[in-house]
This record gives structure tokens, sequence and C-alpha cells, in this order.
């Protein structure tokens, strides 16, 4: 690793360790605070309680393993071990398009919410929810586990499709909610 890049993975490691602990305790709070509030709809809940465990995860075991993959670039080990790389990917990618989906998930509840009405409790009910949070998971698992057997570039197209359609989809339910 050239020398210049040395103070740069310093201060990165340092920042993820801070946004490790702030995850971390941010998302325990959030998940007692959403588990103590009866005000609020099941599938609501279930909806918040999916992102703020995803967002936990990152912060329990996405960014060590970010901690540690830069430390390995600090201490320029040689080869780093194939399958650590293996599982720190599948790691970053499971728990992004989780946090990706439950963001788009939630948006899609609110705006259901907002235009359906009287009819929203009739078409959106807890167990349709907790279906879709246990198949966005799954979805959010299959797309981790391309990472292991598809060419980076296929890879990437893939996700960049995902995301931006999943970005489009956000953007213009949330145009249509302040409007």
């Amino acid at each position: 690793m050239p020398q210049e890049f040395y103070s740069s993975y310093i201060a990165n490691s340092v920042f993820n360790a801070f946004l490790c602990y702030t995850a971390i305790m941010s998302n325990i709070v959030t998940i007692h605070a959403i588990r103590k509030t009866s005000s609020l709809p099941k599938s609501l809940k279930t909806l918040l309680l999916s992102l703020a465990v995803s967002d936990l995860r990152v912060g329990l075991l996405y960014h060590p393993f970010y901690i540690a993959y830069l430390a390995m670039q600090l201490e320029q080990v040689a080869e780093i071990n194939l399958v650590y790389l293996k599982i720190f990917r599948i790691i970053r990618y499971l728990f992004f398009f989780a946090s990706f989906f439950g963001i788009m998930a939630l948006s899609v509840d609110r705006f259901l919410a907002i235009h359906l009405h009287l009819r929203y409790q009739e078409l959106v009910t807890h167990k349709r929810v907790v279906a879709m949070v246990i198949s966005a998971w799954i979805f959010s698992a299959f797309l981790s586990f391309i990472t292991l057997w598809s060419p980076t570039r296929t890879r990437s197209i893939i996700f960049a499709v995902i995301e931006f359609a999943c970005l489009i989809t956000t953007t213009l339910i949330y145009y249509k909610i302040y409007f």
C-alpha cells in the first residue's frame, strides 16, 4: 500500500468504529421504542422493526468486518483470505439490499395508507406485510449470494438496475405523497 493512503485508512477505520457504535446503539434504542409503542399499527411496526434489525446487523457485522479489512490493508497482508472476502461481500450486500428494500416497503406502505384511506386495513394486513418482509430478506440473501458465482461486470449491472429501480420508485412514491 502506498504511504499516502496510510492516514486515510486509519481515518476510515476510526470513522467506521464510530459508525459501528452509533449504528448498534441507535438501532437497539429504536427497536426497544418500536416494541414498546402500542399506538403503531402492526404492519408499520413490522416494517420498522425489519429496517432497524437490518441496520443493527450492519453495525454488528458489516462495520467490524470492514474495519478488519482495513487493518489487513494497513498491515499489508499479502494475501487476504478469499473466504473472508466472500463472507464480507455477502454480508455487505445482504444488509444493503435488506435496508434498501425496507425503505422502499415503508414508502409503499405510507403511500397506500394515504391513498387507500378506509381500504388500507383491509388490503394491507399484518400477514401480508410479514410475507413481504420475509420475501425482501430472501431476495436480499439471493442477491448477496449472486456475488459468489457471477462475474463482477454482470453483478454490477444487475445491482445497478435494482438500485436504480428502487430509488426511482421510492422517489416517485414520496413525490406523490407530498403532492
